[in-house]
């Protein structure tokens, strides 16, 4: 266990050192005055810049999953694990208008809700009535199962989304099953400061490498879609290395992966 987390720690500075080189090829943040506050916003509300900053929560949930891991807590870590499936679906649905460079209606409405400020009377949230448009997350995965590189067909690539997402947000809103993960041992209890030493977490290392190779594959999507070959072909040679390190040497083709699952649910 402890080489695949060696692994995860030498990946973040790569991740890292990339998102730096990417960031710095579109204009700063601006310090502005928004009511009494001085706070950073993008004055050009670019679909670019908003790559970036789902980008950046993206490496820091890939961190903070990390520092959760390492102290046991597998339930707040579940949550993290959420947020990074949706950030990695906004990266490859924001990455698919900039290489086509086409704005879709869906990409506007995204950009629209992105970039909207939580109150329209800054010193006062009371006062505010502004409310935040949220785009579905279905729609956001629809968009994602209809693009030409995808590997399966649309109905199973929305399916396969959908279920992923779901099988997280139990932490995220806390059910029942979900809690009841923290509770067992001899006598059974309720695990409140982590779970170490127990097999939730060999299960949880495993399962951080799909989120941190996936990370890396986002990275290199943004830095395509950035035109950034150098960075690329540098990620290229770490992607081929991670898989190594990892095992990630063979791979099936995902409908026939789906084909399966569905002959054991029948």
């Amino acid at each position: 266990m402890k080489l695949i987390i060696d692994l995860y720690l030498e990946t973040l500075p790569v991740l890292q050192h990339a998102f730096h080189h990417l960031e710095s090829m579109i204009e700063k943040p601006a310090l502005i005055k928004q009511g009494s506050y001085h706070v950073f916003r993008y004055e050009n509300q670019t679909i670019k810049a908003a790559v970036i900053q789902k980008l950046a929560r993206l490496i820091s949930g890939l961190q903070a999953s990390l520092h959760l891991l390492q102290g046991g807590f597998v339930q707040e870590l579940g949550v993290i694990l959420r947020t990074l499936d949706e950030f990695q679906e906004d990266i490859f649905f924001l990455c698919q208008a900039i290489q086509t460079g086409a704005l879709s209606k869906l990409h506007q409405e995204y950009l629209t809700s992105f970039y909207q400020e939580e109150f329209d009377v800054p010193d006062n949230p009371l006062l505010s009535g502004q409310k935040r448009p949220t785009i579905a997350r279905k729609k956001i995965q629809a968009a994602l199962a209809q693009m030409p590189e995808s590997e399966t067909n649309p109905n199973d690539a929305k399916e396969l989304n959908r279920t992923l997402s779901q099988a997280f947000s139990g932490y995220v809103h806390g059910a029942s099953g979900h809690i009841m993960e923290m509770y067992g041992g001899h006598p059974p209890k309720y695990y409140l400061a982590g779970m170490l030493e127990t097999p939730r977490i060999a299960s949880c290392t495993e399962s951080l490498s799909d989120y941190f190779y996936r990370g890396l594959l986002s990275v290199m999507l943004v830095s395509h879609s950035f035109g950034e070959q150098k960075v690329l072909q540098n990620l290229y040679s770490f992607r081929n290395y991670f898989e190594e390190r990892s095992g990630k040497t063979e791979w099936e083709h995902p409908e026939k992966m789906i084909k399966q699952i569905k002959k054991k649910k029948a």
